[in-house]
């Protein structure tokens, strides 16, 4: 096994098997054919054909789309098509800083295919013998990755909420951290892949944040969804990485990246070194052109 194990494992998808989705002749997301026949039925909502799943025009602001998004839906989720709503929304938007086009619950977001964000922040501490990181575990009752390593801290992008205050609420819940002490993490960029999964596509964006934590401070979970932390050397989170498949799936980028902008992964000691560097940022898929 090796890092771009990870790479590759998070970057496979058929595109074959997907139609584009539309919104305000914006492509936001890709939809599986079997579901786009689905959506036909919500005619009044979805128009369907050869060139892709396009939200129809009169529906014109964001609110009316969310609602009508919602109500096409349900009847999907009483069927069992799609999971049941887990009560927290993501914005939709065309890209990044963009005015939000509707918001979607969270649990549907792989199955229209839309980009979603997340932050994740490495909790690190500088001691004599080295530098290290804090490994959190996930609970055995996640319903995503259980009993996993993680990052010290992460958590998806809810609708309404800044970044900031995101890498806030989590860094509370996940390892009671407060406000103080997450003012001094750095933004350190992002990550990003497309991976597709049973639900249907993730092209998935990780904003990343790095925190010197003060020796003193032990991370200290609060709302029941990480078991333990560790504070693991960094060569042995790298090694972990290398040969296992111990983390959860998504957070060995955030820790290459890490590592390579930390100088604790180089150029003469990885073969390959290049392609994790170019692999670690991914997640486009090729446009087509919306419905005249």
């Amino acid at each position: 096994m090796s890092y771009m194990n990870h790479i590759h494992a998070l970057n496979r998808h058929d595109m074959g098997g997907f139609r584009p989705f539309f919104v305000a002749g914006r492509e936001v997301g890709w939809v599986r054919h079997a579901l786009a026949e689905r959506l036909a039925e919500a005619a009044t909502v979805f128009e369907v054909g050869p060139f892709g799943v396009a939200l129809r025009a009169d529906l014109g602001d964001a609110e009316a789309r969310t609602q009508a998004i919602a109500a096409a839906l349900a009847p999907l989720v009483d069927d069992g098509v799609l999971p049941p709503c887990n009560g927290e929304s993501y914005t939709v938007a065309a890209s990044w800083g963009e005015p939000a086009l509707f918001t979607l619950d969270r649990a549907h977001v792989a199955a229209l295919g839309v980009r979603a964000y997340g932050v994740h922040l490495n909790g690190y501490v500088r001691r004599p013998d080295g530098l290290f990181l804090w490994v959190a575990r996930r609970a055995a009752g996640r319903g995503v990755a259980p009993g996993k390593l993680d990052n010290m801290v992460a958590g998806g992008h809810a609708a309404g909420l800044t970044l900031w205050r995101t890498l806030e609420k989590e860094c509370a819940e996940e390892a009671g951290i407060g406000p103080a002490l997450v003012r001094r993490a750095r933004p350190a960029g992002l990550v990003s892949y497309c991976r597709e999964t049973s639900p249907g596509l993730r092209p998935d964006t990780l904003f990343v944040f790095d925190l010197e934590v003060p020796a003193d401070v032990e991370p200290r979970n609060t709302d029941g969804e990480i078991s333990d932390f560790m504070l693991w050397s960094v060569d042995k989170v790298l090694e972990t990485v290398r040969v296992t498949e111990a983390f959860k799936f998504n957070v060995p980028l955030v820790i290459l990246d890490f590592a390579i902008r930390h100088g604790l992964l180089t150029a003469d000691a990885e073969p390959e070194y290049c392609d994790i560097v170019q692999g670690l940022r991914r997640g486009a898929v090729s446009f087509h052109p919306p419905p005249e």
